[in-house]
């Protein structure tokens, strides 16, 4: 059999044993194979053959063997899959025949970190660009140094937030250092009589617009205005004073397409641009440079929020004037986050107001990518609630269960299991008959996650633990319960903080039978500090605990799952059993 075809057949097999936690099926091995390669059938016999060897070779490895496995010699099927599975949730583009390549882009303001609303357009953008092998744009739109001043942080954490997230772009764009560009797109305008320099008051112009009659500016000949434009430029003008306007419809219903603001002066020397400086002073607004660079860029298809739907008509001004092609645009509903913050001005304003309180926009209370890495979320939780959302003119409200959910299901196999107490209570356990060491699995269902030994608080036959408080009624009532992993008790005397019991045996079978709690435990002598940091609304719960000592093994950025209580990602790892262990509450 050519050696194409076994490798073929040995990662069909991984793949399917992927798909089916571990446990490969010959059947559907087969199918694929075949599938792929039709001119086999009549080898069909000495194929099932092979396939079933294969298939019983990769059941033979764990899970964590075959996902290795799979990951590092057969990258090429697990994107297939991947692609599959979103291109199957991701609705056709419209009008994609009328272009040769498909070119999307997603442009944030670099003015604040990305949150969960800004990565829906990012996600959907590049996933259509890859459904049609085409190009998606990074495109940062940084045009006012004043109002929504740019910060430097936020261009290396926009991008560091969308890799993460797994959002790969083809080119890359600066609106600031595209000024010359759009001063020839103006001074175009401008010599076709489609744009003029206004040297009204606000105020003034108001009242033209209210009445709906032109300003005396606007039908000042070209040449006049390309002159006072490169006064503009020079700096001859102040701020307010003049501003270069597209010409629109007087009558348009919406008063604020009634020549539309494409250039205003900022003073640069009191409001610096982070990348350039005080190098301009007429910078173009948000409709005028976006516009053009959708244009200039070979945009063909903008997914955008909703809210953008006048700026798409402002925007067509301009491509009218120059017998351009606007790109087809699908608008988005909002997409709403339950309990967390995704408003940027209240962000900023909560930060401001309340120094010291928040470890920035990548607090764990606010609703940032960065927030939600920081808590624990992964890329792929949030790419798969993007996915299923869709493309939407409906607003969206996704609530923390949901992301929890999610979330539970990705990392759950993969997360060791530990156990800690809160609010602990000392239980003796008599005639315990050893050991005094204990070695428990890491997680019940995934043995590539190893195992742990505990060292025991055992003396003159007494076993001494530690059990949370808020399990005490329960084991009172019932009168017996079993420590996880470690034997089965019955309570002998409640004493003032102390509960003593008897050691009844090691058997399993026998405490469900009893149909007893199995509560959690950590030894009395033999245990290490925790905090657990619980973000509700705007404030921080701070929890203290009492964990087993494998919690020291940790660094920063593992997450564990603490035994019913619910998974952590670790803040502050512990360098000895002195230290106290801080780690953030994800979810149950």
């Amino acid at each position: 059999m050519p050696s194409e075809i076994q490798r073929l057949i040995r990662g069909l097999a991984l793949k399917n044993a992927y798909e089916h936690g571990g446990k490969a099926v010959e059947g559907p091995v087969m199918s694929a194979v075949l599938g792929e390669h039709p001119e086999l059938k009549p080898l069909a016999k000495d194929l099932a053959k092979y396939v079933s060897q294969v298939v019983k070779e990769v059941n033979s490895l764990s899970f964590e063997e075959q996902k290795k496995l799979l990951m590092s010699e057969f990258p090429e099927l697990l994107e297939r899959r991947r692609e599959k599975e979103e291109r199957k949730r991701l609705s056709p583009l419209p009008q994609v025949d009328q272009y040769k390549v498909v070119r999307t882009r997603f442009a944030p303001n670099p003015d604040f970190y990305i949150h969960l609303g800004n990565a829906r357009p990012a996600i959907l953008s590049y996933e259509y660009a890859r459904m049609y092998d085409g190009v998606m744009i990074l495109r940062f739109e940084d045009t006012d140094p004043r109002i929504k001043t740019p910060i430097p942080e936020a261009y290396h954490q926009i991008k560091e937030d969308l890799r993460w997230l797994g959002v790969e772009w083809g080119e890359e764009y600066v609106q600031s250092l595209r000024m010359e560009l759009y001063y020839e797109i103006a001074r175009e305008l401008l010599s076709r009589g489609a744009a003029y320099v206004d040297l009204c008051p606000q105020k003034v112009f108001r009242e033209f617009k209210l009445r709906r009659v032109a300003c005396p500016h606007r039908d000042v000949y070209p040449e006049k205005n390309l002159e006072l434009f490169d006064k503009m430029r020079s700096g001859f003008f102040g701020e307010g004073e003049a501003v270069l306007r597209i010409k629109t419809d007087l009558n348009h219903p919406d008063f604020s397409v009634i020549d539309w603001v494409a250039f205003r002066i900022i003073d640069t020397d009191k409001y610096p641009h982070p990348v350039v400086g005080s190098k301009y002073v007429v910078w173009p607004t948000y409709n005028f440079a976006a516009g053009v660079d959708d244009h200039l860029m070979g945009v063909t298809h903008i997914l955008r929020g909703r809210e953008h739907s006048l700026n798409t008509v402002k925007q067509r001004y301009v491509y009218q004037h120059l017998g351009w092609v606007y790109p087809v645009v699908l608008n988005l509903g909002r997409l709403n986050l339950e309990g967390l913050i995704l408003s940027k001005s209240r962000i900023k304003e909560l930060i401001s107001s309340r120094p010291g309180e928040f470890e920035g926009p990548s607090d764990i209370r606010f609703g940032t990518i960065a927030s939600l890495r920081n808590r624990g979320i992964e890329a792929q939780t949030i790419r798969e609630i993007i996915l299923d959302v869709g493309v939407k003119l409906s607003d969206a409200s996704i609530s923390w269960d949901n992301i929890a959910a999610l979330n539970r299901k990705l990392i759950d196999r993969d997360t060791k299991r530990l156990m800690a107490v809160f609010n602990p209570v000392e239980l003796r356990v008599r005639n315990y008959p050893g050991p005094d060491r204990v070695v428990l699995s890491n997680h019940p269902e995934n043995s590539s996650l190893g195992s742990r030994e505990v060292s025991l608080d055992v003396s003159s036959g007494t076993l001494r633990v530690l059990i949370d408080r808020s399990d005490l009624s329960e084991v009172i009532k019932i009168g017996a319960f079993r420590l996880m992993e470690l034997c089965n008790v019955r309570v002998v005397e409640v004493g003032e903080g102390i509960l003593v019991s008897e050691y009844i045996g090691r058997d399993l079978k026998q405490a469900r039978d009893a149909r007893m709690p199995i509560i959690q435990w950590v030894p009395a002598g033999n245990n290490v500090a925790l905090r657990i940091l619980v973000p509700r609304d705007l404030e921080m719960v701070r929890v203290g605990g009492l964990g087993e000592p494998a919690l020291t093994e940790l660094k920063r950025g593992d997450k564990v799952q603490l035994v019913r209580y619910g998974f952590v990602k670790v803040h502050k790892q512990a360098l000895s059993k002195e230290d106290v262990i801080e780690a953030v509450f994800m979810h149950v």
